[in-house]
């Protein structure tokens, strides 16, 4: 058998570990070693195994991922970012569909402090699913936009998942964050613009909620989540300005908000217990399935696959537009039972070379692949989103929160398309960084 054919066999053996229910980190160690050996032999293989954990775990830059953690954690359990639906409810609810237009803008505000779309569904799930259901909501949008809503929590920074993405990609992690903030705002837009029309034009989705608060109270109430604008400034600003780096301004918002969250008197010793123990699990299951990818990445390298797909594209012309079809169609799949990381770490070893050959702006291919798996989390048969808010309504029926989220998908192609069309959406800010 040729290195060639090991290597697309080895990418077949992995889709098949995971559809069996494989922890996605093993499953990629386990074919990454044993194509090493294949192709090698097994000094190698064991080599590689010793040296490139310890190489990858001690680089510098990812550091910054239990920092944001850390941040978000704190911020989460200390009750920083609890009141975040009050007051977006405090401001949108005369509006058609306010309730879901508030609990969009809290899941904006949520991702932010935390970087995790699952963390977001069910984080800002728990609080506004009983709520829309208090004032008979269309269980499809309210399902639908907690589901889609958490999405951003990949997107807008500090996203741990651009954070990897600029690690393998060998991109600027700063320049990445400042990319993800305008096409974070302009998702956030357009599903706030399609609630609004959706439920203007029918009012049964969402009837009016009777309170009628005065502007006194709506300011009253922006007092109580002035730490979370901070910490936001203190993170993007720092990274934005230059004057600290991602890690510095990941280490930095935790520092904040464990000072924000002593000053306001809900930090306990068990708090940061839970906190701490939160990050350090999550980190250590990140970096177990990201030392997976590494090995894939130079199994994949020694196979010659990358660079094989890189020659297609080159002979045959293939312009961009095909390419990011292509890629949206294999983000579709793999979205129906992968997790996020679980999808970005599995195809970049392959796709990278093929979209540097084509000569892509790899910033603006990280936040359009960002988007790719935002559409997967929430694409049937299992959009894991959708999965995450059945869990929080179990009297919902899957199709209703598939038919909710459907809508949303829409405005995600509208979006996309935007994306592709006008680069300068994603390349703006960090050209002038």
């Amino acid at each position: 058998m040729s290195n060639l054919a090991i290597g697309f066999a080895g990418f077949a053996a992995i889709v098949g570990l995971i559809g069996l229910r494989f922890h996605v980190g093993l499953a990629l160690i386990i074919v990454a070693f044993t194509g090493l050996m294949l192709i090698t032999n097994i000094d190698i293989a064991l080599s590689m195994l010793r040296v490139l954990p310890y190489d990858f775990v001690t680089d510098w830059d990812l550091s910054a991922v239990p920092m944001f953690l850390l941040m978000g954690a704190i911020a989460h359990r200390s009750g920083m970012t609890a009141s975040l639906f009050d007051v977006a409810r405090l401001w949108f609810s005369r509006m058609p569909g306010g309730l879901a237009v508030a609990t969009n803008f809290a899941c904006a505000g949520f991702s932010s402090a935390s970087g995790s779309s699952l963390a977001t569904t069910m984080a800002i799930g728990r609080i506004t699913i009983p709520e829309m259901r208090k004032y008979h909501y269309d269980p499809g949008l309210a399902a639908g936009i907690v589901a889609c809503g958490g999405t951003l929590g990949v997107l807008i920074p500090p996203s741990i998942i651009l954070v990897l993405y600029g690690i393998f990609a060998e991109v600027s992690i700063a320049k990445l964050f400042m990319a993800g903030v305008l096409p974070g705002l302009l998702t956030a837009g357009v599903y706030f613009g399609q609630i609004v029309l959706r439920c203007w034009l029918n009012p049964s989705l969402a009837p009016p909620v009777p309170d009628h608060p005065s502007w006194s109270e709506r300011l009253r109430a922006l007092r109580t989540i002035w730490p979370l604008p901070l910490l936001i400034l203190a993170v993007i600003g720092g990274i934005y300005t230059g004057i600290a780096t991602p890690t510095e301004a990941g280490a930095l918002g935790a520092f904040l908000a464990l000072l924000i969250a002593l000053a306001q008197r809900r930090m306990t010793v068990r708090i940061f217990r839970q906190a701490a123990r939160e990050s350090i699990m999550a980190t250590a299951s990140i970096f177990f399935v990201a030392i997976g990818a590494l090995l894939l990445t130079r199994f994949m390298a020694f196979s010659g696959v990358p660079m094989f797909l890189a020659g297609l594209v080159a002979d045959y012309s293939v312009d961009t537009t095909t390419m990011i079809l292509i890629t949206l169609a294999i983000y579709l799949v793999l979205g129906m039972f992968l997790d996020p990381l679980g999808m970005m770490l599995l195809t970049l070893p392959v796709m990278l070379p093929m979209f540097q050959a084509a000569g892509m702006d790899l910033i603006w291919f990280g936040i359009l692949m960002v988007k790719f798996i935002e559409i997967g989390l929430i694409t049937p048969p299992v959009g894991l989103n959708v999965y995450a808010v059945k869990l929080l309504a179990p009297d919902y029926k899957l199709q209703e929160i598939f038919r909710g989220a459907l809508w949303f998908l829409l405005a995600e192609i509208l979006i996309i398309g935007l994306l592709i069309t006008f680069p300068q959406i994603t390349l703006f800010l960090p050209s002038i960084m």
